[in-house]
């Protein structure tokens, strides 16, 4: 069952060498999602070989050009390669006059559907749910509407042990019951407990995208228990100043959060031009939160199964 997260982009706003702006292509169960469109996005889903045609749902954080910019030239190849099914996106309400610029001028013979949801919520909530996933998104802090997402996996059913079938000689009503994680109580009054015949296959694991944002108390609450954390860190130690006056964090404003939430893994990205060494910033972030890894363009992240 795959969670894997590949990155298609980690500079920030200013054009930098062998870095593209902000996207990231999350796949759940076969399931692939877009997350964030930066310039150039359509060249680094063919340069990491991301299916184009399997991305079902887009999520965008905030319409700053570095996060935005490349959803027309996407939109335009989903049409030409003969897209039909249609695409889900959750933006901000303020998107929804540029998908409408798009669509007045573009969109002329599209032959799929664009289903957009504006993102409106002040404080967690699920927007898409599956068999098998949770997407919520929350509000970040960033001068302009800006959301944060969170993918879980749901809590899968209990698998039965071959032997206790045989030993209780269990019903398939009985089976039923465990599968559910419940105790199989018999007329006879005696009790089968749930973990004594069953087992949970995984701890369902769970990840967490914060774009453009300056930290504040609730966004720790409420990405508490994640197992791994994306956030950027545009500004280094010492640029606190910078970093509030355009409502961006800094390396270890953000490894204490993670170290706060009690994530497994912190990943890091949207870098300033100002340094170009990605190493600079996961040095800071881990004489806080030493299983902090700073991303590039074309990483592939398997998501950790959280510890039951």
């Amino acid at each position: 069952m795959e969670f894997t997260l590949t990155m298609m982009g980690t500079a920030s706003a200013m054009p930098v060498n062998n870095r593209n702006q902000s996207a990231q292509v999350l796949n759940v169960h076969g399931r692939f999602f877009l997350i964030d469109c930066g310039e150039n996005l359509q060249s680094q889903l063919v340069r990491y070989r991301v299916p184009m045609m399997k991305i079902d749902t887009v999520f965008i954080s905030h319409i700053h050009g570095d996060h935005v910019f490349g959803i027309f030239g996407f939109l335009s190849t989903l049409d030409m390669k003969g897209r039909t099914a249609p695409l889900r996106i959750f933006a901000p309400t303020n998107f929804g006059p540029i998908l409408k610029f798009f669509l007045s001028y573009y969109g002329d013979g599209l032959r799929f559907e664009i289903e957009y949801t504006p993102l409106k919520m002040k404080s967690p909530e699920t927007v898409l749910s599956t068999k098998s996933i949770e997407v919520l998104s929350f509000p970040l802090r960033h001068g302009i509407d800006t959301y944060g997402f969170i993918f879980r996996e749901k809590e899968p059913m209990w698998n039965v042990r071959k032997e206790a079938i045989a030993e209780y000689s269990l019903t398939l009503t009985e089976i039923g019951a465990l599968k559910r994680g419940e105790d199989v109580n018999r007329p006879d009054g005696t009790t089968i407990p749930n973990r004594v015949a069953a087992y949970k296959p995984y701890a369902p694991r769970s990840y967490a995208y914060c774009s453009d944002t300056a930290i504040f108390p609730e966004e720790t609450q409420w990405l508490s228990g994640t197992g791994v954390i994306y956030h950027e860190t545009t500004y280094l130690k010492g640029q606190e100043d910078l970093a509030a006056q355009n409502r961006h964090s800094t390396t270890l404003q953000v490894a204490q959060l993670a170290k706060e939430a009690g994530a497994r893994r912190l990943l890091i990205g949207h870098y300033s031009s100002r340094c170009p060494d990605e190493k600079v910033y996961e040095a800071e972030c881990r004489s806080i939160f030493p299983e902090t890894y700073a991303m590039n363009d074309g990483d592939v992240v398997e998501i950790p199964f959280n510890e039951a």
